[in-house]
């Protein structure tokens, strides 16, 4: 069970109120909303280097999400509660087989289930909103983990404002990180690439402002600390250009600079860059993605880097010096009367990164996607995906990797 942080004692004093309001109103209950997602994920990840450790990562299991969130009280000041409740069980599984990150890894064998159980107050005044418990920020500096079973999720503060059109401004602390395959709750660890003298910490600031200039364009200022580790500064800027009708052109650029905090030796700074043509049910699209410094791209541990080339098995192509680039094309059924099915197909390459003995290492992966969400009738938004990729590397791990995905959700209320 996620437990209250002891780093906000303040704000939580504060949260307790704000879960039990004295008068709740009607728009409390009417406004809340309640759902179930059940995710039924099979994973298979089969090492084809010579000499492998591991021959192959293989588990199945069910994941049940249920998502309430209430409304607000009515008053200058409304005041909601809302609550996440998590549970993964193992459908399949094997002492040589753990490690797919659906299951936590056990000493002999992954356990038969894992549960988290978050809440979160909530405020609201005019067009600003603080939230304090269980959060799922999803910013450039942090983005959980949403690739597995069930999400990674941290315990925070996090205050969000648009009170100004096409502004918006986030600010807020992180305490604790709980992993997408994980009951209990722990301090934050940084990951990357040739990253070490790092600390754990339960003490992660961020501040960010979005604006949307007008309907296609769009800039952003990020900043993380984490305390002991590193400090992050990205800028965004996304442009979509309607051509004519079916056609347009979007352009999405992103700059992060990362220095080291406390004993660590973080030194990045990464560039990339996509650019995609859709043609009516058709996206064509290309990306290039350029490190430098003594370091790789630090992020937490266990969220997603806000990088152009970060993709399914290798994840992000961000060792120290690296450079890499990237082809992939979409296409949406819709246009040939099946609404609900779509494709995707991408390769990246890397390259300009060393290798032990000094060696120039490469990599490249290969990522399909095909999936299908039926649209209408009893079984509607009911989803499969089947996800398929291939790494391969001159120094590092050679993977195939398969992914079936089953999900539907279930609205309570």
């Amino acid at each position: 069970m996620i437990r209250p942080t002891s780093r906000l004692p303040a704000l939580l004093a504060v949260g307790s109120s704000l879960a039990f309001p004295v008068v709740a109103s009607a728009a409390f209950f009417e406004d809340s909303k309640a759902a179930v997602e059940l995710r039924n994920f099979y994973m298979n990840h089969d090492f084809r280097q010579d000499g492998a450790s591991q021959s192959k990562r293989d588990e199945w299991a069910q994941g049940f999400l249920l998502n309430y969130q209430s409304g607000f009280t009515e008053g200058p000041i409304g005041f909601g509660v809302d609550a996440l409740g998590l549970l993964g069980l193992k459908l399949d599984s094997g002492p040589d087989r753990q490690g797919t990150g659906l299951l936590p890894v056990g000493d002999d064998k992954a356990p038969d289930d894992y549960s988290q159980l978050g809440f979160t107050a909530k405020a609201r005044i005019s067009k600003s909103t603080l939230h304090v418990g269980t959060l799922i920020p999803k910013l450039p500096t942090v983005l959980p983990s949403d690739s597995r079973l069930l999400p990674q999720t941290f315990r925070g503060a996090q205050l969000q404002s648009r009170e100004i059109d096409g502004l918006t401004l986030d600010v807020g602390q992180l305490t604790q990180n709980s992993l997408r395959n994980a009951s209990a709750s722990d301090d934050m660890l940084v990951a990357g690439k040739g990253i070490r003298g790092g600390q754990a910490s339960d003490e992660f600031n961020f501040a960010g402002a979005s604006y949307k200039w007008s309907k296609q364009l769009s800039t952003a200022y990020n900043y993380g600390h984490l305390e002991q580790n590193y400090k992050q500064h990205i800028v965004s800027l996304r442009h979509h250009l309607p051509i004519r009708d079916g056609h347009s052109f979007d352009s999405d650029i992103r700059y992060a600079r990362s220095t080291h905090d406390g004993n660590s030796n973080v030194d990045n700074t990464a560039v990339g860059a996509r650019f995609t043509y859709n043609l009516n049910s058709h996206s064509f699209g290309v990306a290039y993605q350029k490190m430098s410094g003594d370091t790789g791209f630090p992020h937490i541990e266990g969220t997603n880097s806000f990088l152009v080339n970060y993709v399914m098995i290798s994840a992000d192509f961000a060792s120290p010096e690296e450079r890499s680039w990237q082809v992939r094309y979409d296409y949406d059924f819709a246009a040939l009367g099946l609404p609900g099915l779509t494709f995707m197909t991408r390769y990246i390459s890397g390259d300009n990164f060393e290798r032990a003995g000094g060696r120039e290492g490469k990599e490249w992966e290969r990522n399909t996607d095909i999936a299908y969400v039926v649209q209408n009738g009893p079984l509607k938004n009911f989803g499969v995906k089947w996800r398929n990729g291939t790494y391969r590397s001159n120094g590092g791990n050679d993977i195939d990797q398969n992914r079936l995905i089953f999900s539907y959700t279930l609205p309570l209320f």
